[in-house]
């Protein structure tokens, strides 16, 4: 059927993003509605003193400003984001408006008001730093559908100077490490030799 043939990718990461992504092929995509509200882990790069249009280093830049906050600063107010909270999604994400994707709306300079959604942030820490260029790395534990560009956002306005993100990498997805993953260039020597059924996890494992 249409539904087997598809490799069924519904996970939307930003463009910037690497690492795990959980694929489901042949009859295992029946097994998606189960594992696709998991929790998250990433790890992030944001820079402080700029805001843009996508949240991100690839957007135009809105807004700068002096960056006058340090680490011990970032690291106090982490915490208030931690737990239950409303996040606005990005006018830069494919979630649908009126039948429309908001990215579409974005890239023709239309911007409209997006219902907040309740996520949830169970770890955020704080685990590298270049305080002379206002550039830090935290790692975040969240629920599915939290949009880490808008957190790293938010962040930046709580302290008054803004922030945008400059990497992503997810680490873990629904109980999937990094550490059992395969790259593309693995995923398609193992085709050339035939032997992607080895790398084939069983659905009841998901």
């Amino acid at each position: 059927s249409r539904r087997q043939r598809q490799m069924c990718i519904r996970d939307r990461l930003d463009p910037m993003a690497t690492g795990v992504l959980p694929v489901f092929v042949g009859q295992a995509t029946r097994a998606v509605e189960f594992a696709e509200n998991g929790e998250k882990e990433y790890i992030a790069g944001l820079r402080l003193g700029l805001v843009t249009n996508t949240q991100d280093t690839s957007g135009e830049t809105l807004e700068t400003h002096p960056v006058t906050v340090d680490r011990a600063v970032l690291e106090a107010v982490l915490p208030r984001f931690i737990g239950p909270i409303a996040q606005i999604p990005p006018m830069y994400s494919a979630i649908s408006q009126n039948g429309v994707r908001l990215y579409k709306l974005a890239r023709q300079g239309i911007e409209v008001e997006r219902e907040s959604r309740r996520v949830t942030i169970s770890s955020l820490e704080l685990i590298g730093c270049d305080e002379e260029n206002g550039e830090y790395t935290i790692s975040v534990e969240c629920s599915a559908g939290t949009y880490i560009r808008s957190l790293v956002a938010d962040i930046g306005e709580k302290l008054g100077c803004g922030a945008v993100m400059t990497a992503l990498r997810r680490t873990k997805a629904n109980g999937f490490p990094i550490g059992g993953c395969i790259t593309l260039d693995e995923l398609a020597q193992l085709a050339q030799e035939g032997k992607i059924e080895e790398k084939i996890i069983p659905v009841e494992q998901a």
